[in-house]
């Protein structure tokens, strides 16, 4: 089985900057891409930016230019900085990670929330 732990999700003003961080562990067989989705309240989730095994990325339109994903291969890590943070921002965000077998694990959640 394959667990994620999410972490770095907080309070911050609008115009303010996160970066969250998910390590990956267990039965990893050739991963598949690894990313951040994030649900807002009261709506569906939603993908923020992925991160594939060869290098691509791939970014929600609301988050270009602001949100970086990246991720470390040897430590199956992978990070998204946010910046110029908008209180439209506020979600609970979800790292995601999707294997050879194309099964898809979720982590539990950390909540951004961004003030006006």
């Amino acid at each position: 089985q394959v667990q994620l732990v999410e972490s770095g999700g907080a309070l911050v003003q609008a115009g303010g900057s996160l970066r969250l961080s998910c390590a990956a562990s267990g039965n990893i067989f050739r991963l598949r891409h690894m990313g951040w989705y994030r649900q807002p309240p009261g709506k569906q989730r939603e993908l923020v930016a992925i991160a594939t095994s060869d290098g691509s990325t791939n970014y929600a339109d609301s988050v270009k230019g602001r949100f970086t994903i990246s991720r470390d291969n040897v430590k199956t890590t992978v990070y998204l900085q946010m910046d110029s943070l908008k209180p439209e921002d506020t979600a609970a965000y979800y790292c995601t990670l999707r294997d050879y077998w194309e099964r898809d694990f979720w982590g539990q959640g950390t909540q951004v929330t961004v003030s006006s």
